[in-house]
């Protein structure tokens, strides 16, 4: 693969992840995952992620948000995509959700991800207190 067609497949997917599945033909079967909260390997699991995130999304938000500010290739072998998580809680106070962060791409020489970090500006902890405040 290309990394413009990387970037493209990235620009398309990542808005609407809560939304729609993503395509997995980018990533390597062992593509290896960790954010503040997971850390695993191999495709499957990958792909289990992202069906979590949509189940949950629609389960516990009335309004769920992936804004995409940028995804650019930041060296040789690296992607960056830069992002909001927001939304609304399915509670009666409505509680918002709202939090920045970046994900790290690594690909390798054919052209496939074989890694991806994500990276957000507060503790999962500080995340989940918004869950107990009345929304705005």
């Amino acid at each position: 693969m290309q990394v413009e067609q990387v970037l493209e497949r990235l620009k398309l997917d990542l808005p609407t992840l809560f939304e729609k599945d993503i395509s997995y033909d980018i990533y390597t079967k062992d593509i290896f995952f960790k954010d503040p909260v997971n850390t695993f390997k191999w495709k499957f699991n990958y792909r289990i992620i992202f069906w979590t995130l949509r189940f949950h999304g629609q389960l516990f938000f009335t309004e769920l948000y992936f804004d995409l500010h940028d995804v650019q290739q930041t060296a040789k072998d690296i992607i960056l995509a830069n992002w909001t998580v927001r939304g609304v809680l399915r509670v009666p106070w409505k509680a918002k959700i709202f939090f920045n962060g970046y994900s790290t791409y690594k690909f390798n020489q054919d052209g496939l991800i074989y890694e991806h970090i994500d990276t957000w500006d507060r503790k999962p902890s500080e995340i989940l207190k918004q869950f107990f405040l009345k929304g705005l």
